[in-house]
């Protein structure tokens, strides 16, 4: 059994132990860690920091569970330099799952009147669930090779945005090195039909409002006043992000002998970053992550349609889109010096500082917008990015399943859950009632909690509180 070691109330240590290479810590409170009966997240905290080349610690968030080889809040970077690895595990299946925040110039009480036929333009232009319907048909392989190559920047030089959406998603819309060559076949097929849709499982588009604000400062340099309504979007690369991890995963688990690598669960497959396998997957991976920046730009663009539509003003401007599932090869400072290296986050924000060269301008002075939205029918949260912050600039993503799948079928009903939230003033437009039940906010861990253990551990300042009041789901 995995031993925690508490370092504070929110920091929790698991010593180095052959095989380990580095420590495990665990940002959390005591009643947010896992319990190790149901969930394996602790031991796979302490698989991951058998990967060679890491550095510092595996670290994992408030808001961690079991997943893929590394648990969904895990955070581990390796030294390029020093044999370091990149592990598909490390990314997961849904490659830049992220989320964008869009604001409206309305406020609350002038949407209250027309929220009905705001749900139902959204509704009606956002395509979602397990179809192939899309915002954008994509002419055939030539077209998915553009969104490939070059994300959300491709989408607004096609129409679909505006230039200055670009400077306030991370990358400026697109990851670089990423190679169209590199995606398979199947990925290719996958992905050719889905570009602008919303997906399953725990994506959905959320209509919100501002509740509460922490700090008056940051709050209004984001432009976020009580009152004020938004747009919250949470998707990723749809199946062809999946499929390049499947790929992947195989393609390193054949090679991993060659390069004396062994790890002690196949799901952590891994090849050398400078490897050609390494660098096949980083190729691979980027142009997915492409893809989903390109997927929510155009589900953005729906959103300002339906707004438009219903409303009347459909200028929503962007915040800001991050993704929470991502390797980047980023320079820290470990050990005194400047070194570079592969920083996996998976079910984690980056949480860029203020003053950080990779932020816009208007941003720089208070840090990076890190976008944390709650289970559905919740609410979410903005934080930002804090000086001097552990876990190589890094938050927690989500509020952090507590349940499965089946298991959350099994608590509630879609109707039961459709009637609680109408009833607290959410109005819900679902694609299918099984996959409502399946994302119950019983399934999930407190939101506040995760965000409140986030913020006292230094990884992130709490900026403000978004409450919702419809929510669109697959």
């Amino acid at each position: 059994m995995t031993r925690l070691v508490e370092e504070t109330p929110y920091r929790w240590r698991i010593d180095a132990e052959e095989p380990m290479r580095v420590p495990g810590v665990v940002f959390a409170t005591a009643d947010l860690l896992p319990d190790p009966s149901a969930d394996q997240a602790l031991g796979q905290v302490a698989a991951v920091a058998t990967l060679p080349g890491i550095v510092e610690a595996s670290y994992a968030m408030p808001d961690m569970h079991w997943g893929y080889g590394f648990p969904i809040g895990g955070v581990a970077a390796t030294d390029v330099e020093r044999d370091g690895v990149v592990s598909p595990g490390g990314v997961g299946f849904d490659i830049s799952c992220g989320v964008r925040l869009l604001l409206s110039g309305l406020h609350l009480d002038e949407l209250r009147p027309r929220l009905d036929a705001l749900m139902d333009a959204l509704d009606a232009v956002i395509p979602r669930g397990m179809s192939k319907g899309a915002v954008w048909h994509l002419r055939g392989q030539a077209e998915l090779e553009e969104v490939l190559a070059g994300g959300a920047r491709y989408a607004v030089e096609r129409g679909h945005g505006e230039p200055a959406d670009l400077e306030r998603c991370e990358d400026r819309g697109a990851v670089a090195d990423a190679d169209p060559a590199a995606i398979g076949a199947r990925a290719r097929e996958r992905g050719l039909a889905q570009v602008g849709s919303l997906g399953s499982g725990n994506h959905f588009l959320e209509v919100e409002a501002v509740s509460e604000v922490y700090d008056e400062e940051i709050a209004q340099a984001y432009g976020l006043w009580p009152g004020r309504v938004c747009v919250l979007i949470h998707t990723g690369s749809r199946g062809l992000g999946h499929q390049v991890c499947t790929d992947s995963v195989r393609a390193m688990e054949a090679v991993m002998a060659r390069y004396g690598i062994s790890v002690p669960d196949r799901q952590l497959a891994c090849a050398p970053v400078t490897s050609p396998e390494g660098q096949a997957y980083l190729s691979a991976m980027a142009a997915a992550a492409n893809y989903g920046r390109a997927n929510r730009q155009l589900l953005g663009q729906a959103a300002r349609r339906a707004f438009e539509q219903a409303t009347g003003d459909g200028g929503l401007s962007l915040l800001y889109d991050v993704s929470h599932n991502l390797a980047k090869l980023e320079t820290h400072h470990v050990e005194g010096r400047a070194r570079r290296l592969c920083v996996h986050r998976k079910g984690a924000t980056l949480a860029l500082p203020p003053g950080h060269e990779d932020l816009p301008e208007d941003l720089r002075a208070v840090g990076q917008p890190v976008l944390v939205p709650g289970s559905m029918g919740v609410g979410s949260y903005v934080l930002a990015g804090t000086p001097g912050a552990p876990a190589f600039a890094s938050a927690c993503h989500g509020a952090g399943r507590r349940l499965s799948r089946h298991q959350a079928l099994k608590s509630t009903s879609a109707a039961r859950l459709r009637a609680e939230l109408e009833e607290a003033g959410v109005a819900v437009r679902g694609a299918s009632a099984r996959g409502l039940a399946e994302e119950t906010p019983h399934a999930y861990k407190d939101v506040d909690a995760v965000v409140t253990a986030c913020h006292l551990a230094g990884l992130a300042r709490k900026v403000a509180k978004l409450a919702p009041v419809g929510v669109v789901k697959g």
